[in-house]
């Protein structure tokens, strides 16, 4: 076996952009295979090629292995032929960040909102989610080493702000895939069988859907993310940070549901 071939392989969601670039921008450097999903395909190449490049101008060696997967995760019939396509070609992955995401109209309140609305956003904010980890991540908790991580929001919570009113939709898939997480979490061992899941919230971070003007950038909102990607993890571990799987994540923080 070649050495290119021994590399881990983090697929991700959302990976033409914001959160879900970054993320793998910084996952290439410390040694996964990237495998990278988005709608948009001329972004989508163009984001692999910046990670090659980024990649090369940091001599690793060997050189990570980006492939692109074009996918409305809209529409559930072409996201279960991207699984298809996406578990025939590649390995299993250690892997899966799911970045992908948007924010519902600004009037979207639960009693203005039309059933287009809470459709297009619920498919894919929280079904698309559900798809890809049910298609993805069974041969991940098989192989007992596997890392499913979530980005959430703290909007989804029934804490604090959280679900409080307004922007209905994204609100509550978001609480739905906080639901998610915790719920796979417990179904797969809180960790003990090697099979971590997490939710993440990246705050305010300046992406399409958090604009120009947000207080944190898209790489300060994707460090959470790679941290619960290469942290070390010992279910009998002392710290939360080391044994704690199946929760809310900020800062590297739990935060409460």
């Amino acid at each position: 076996m070649c050495a290119a071939e021994t590399r881990p392989l983090a697929v991700i969601t959302g990976g033409s952009r914001g959160l879900g670039f970054e993320t793998a921008k910084a996952l290439a450097l410390k040694g996964f295979d990237i495998a990278l999903i988005a709608k948009d395909s001329v972004r989508l190449t163009e984001a692999a090629e910046t990670i090659r490049t980024h990649a090369a101008s940091s001599s690793q060696s060997p050189a990570p292995h980006i492939s692109t997967f074009t996918c409305d995760l809209e529409n559930p019939q072409l996201v279960r032929e991207l699984i298809d396509s996406l578990t025939q070609s590649l390995p299993t992955p250690a892997l899966l960040i799911l970045a992908h995401g948007v924010m519902s109209e600004k009037m979207s309140k639960t009693l203005r909102t039309n059933d287009a609305e809470w459709r297009r956003v619920m498919a894919i904010n929280l079904d698309s989610v559900f798809q890809l980890v049910n298609g993805i991540a069974p041969a991940m908790a098989d192989a007992r080493n596997g890392r499913v991580i979530i980005f959430s929001a703290c909007l989804g919570r029934m804490s604090g702000p959280g679900n409080a009113g307004g922007l209905a939709p994204y609100r509550i898939s978001k609480a739905g895939v906080n639901a998610l997480v915790r719920n796979l979490a417990h179904e797969t061992g809180l960790g003990a069988r090697g099979f971590l899941v997490d939710a993440i919230c990246p705050n305010h971070s300046r992406t399409d859907m958090g604009g120009p003007d947000a207080p944190r950038s898209a790489e300060e909102g994707a460090a959470t993310a790679v941290w619960l990607a290469t942290r070390s993890f010992n279910s009998a571990g002392t710290t939360d940070a080391e044994k704690v799987t199946g929760v809310l994540w900020e800062d590297h923080q739990i935060v409460p549901w």
